[in-house]
């Protein structure tokens, strides 16, 4: 009975973590039920307070006139999804290297989101934290993050997608993970503008990484992205049109941390490009209309990032979520069949 008790504990989940150590399958639904149910049970109780403290959406005047209904609306909400994923993470995987890691990632990534988010709505300072400031720092977490990858995994090397190739690339590591971490936080933010677009992304993308953990053998790994999937469903709940609560910067460079630090750990940072291809058009849209309003005046799109484009063109907000969703689906079937190559 002692031997039983001592796998529990070191499992952090008590005498039910020998079931669950013997079965990754409830383990991860666990995860996911878990991180689902204290994102609902918390909502109730954030957002009313979110309200109360006046933490409220600025909405840019230059955006969608649509959107000028939602000023006001509580923001900061990401703190439903980082609660319920971080929780419910560590009390199914306990305190494995890699899953503190992996909500270490997300809680850095989401604290710098925070005081992004504080600095904008509570001081008034409508740019946020310096963006030199906010670089160096998701920099400094990115080295953070490579550091700590090779020290687990000393072998780490980056698969090419649909060759079953892995290449190690030395000390060009860290400098891939700190760009990866960087472009990620930044395409999720730039995606993050309409109602439940961002998270019903999220969602689909941490499914897919409960796939690749559990083709590279990382069942702990697993449990993380299933505990941050059931928590973007239950903030689903709040955010969908028309949204209670916006996510704001806590919740998009956590979730967009999150990911970087999934692709790292399961050595798919090259996949990501095509699991998050959603994300990379969103991003290569806002780069496109700067250059080329830069060089010629013009511009390429109504308005970026992409979904704006959309509404501009007469799209519903619904629709034009609904559609994204759909492509993000077709990038996860993509780079499931490339990781599968």
């Amino acid at each position: 009975m002692s031997e039983i008790a001592g796998v529990g504990v070191a499992l952090g989940i008590g005498l039910p973590g020998v079931v669950w150590s013997n079965s990754p399958e409830l383990r991860v639904a666990a995860a996911f039920g878990i991180s689902l149910l204290i994102t609902l049970l918390l909502g109730p109780l954030l957002i009313p307070l979110l309200y109360r403290l006046k933490f409220g959406q600025e909405v840019r005047g230059d955006g969608p006139r649509s959107h000028l209904k939602k000023q006001g609306t509580a923001t900061m909400g990401g703190l439903l999804i980082i609660g319920g994923a971080g929780v419910a993470s560590l009390l199914v995987a306990g305190h494995s290297r890699e899953n503190l890691l992996l909500v270490g990632i997300m809680a850095g990534c989401g604290l710098l989101g925070f005081a992004d988010d504080f600095v904008k709505i509570v001081l008034k300072r409508s740019l946020g934290v310096k963006a030199r400031t906010k670089l160096l720092v998701e920099v400094l977490l990115g080295l953070l993050l490579a550091w700590a990858v090779l020290a687990l995994h000393p072998d780490a090397a980056v698969l090419i997608p649909y060759t079953g190739l892995r290449v190690s690339l030395g000390a060009g590591f860290y400098a891939m993970v700190a760009c990866i971490l960087v472009a990620s936080t930044n395409a999720v933010n730039l995606t993050d503008g309409l109602d439940g677009l961002a998270g019903g992304l999220v969602l689909v993308a941490a499914v897919v990484f409960v796939l690749f953990a559990w083709m590279t053998g990382q069942y702990g790994v697993a449990v993380f992205a299933g505990a941050l999937g059931g928590g973007c469903l239950g903030f689903l709940r709040f955010n969908h049109y028309p949204a209670r609560v916006f996510m704001g910067d806590t919740g998009s460079l956590a979730l967009g941390g999150a990911l970087a630090a999934l692709a790292v750990l399961t050595h798919t940072e090259l996949l990501l490009l095509i699991l998050g291809g959603v994300f990379v058009l969103e991003t290569l849209s806002v780069i496109i209309q700067v250059v080329s309003f830069k060089l010629t005046g013009r511009r390429v799109f109504r308005m970026s990032p992409l979904h704006h484009h959309f509404e501009l063109s007469g799209w519903p907000e619904t629709r034009v979520v609904h559609w994204f969703w759909a492509l993000g689906l077709c990038c996860a079937v993509l780079s499931i069949w490339a990781m599968r190559g």
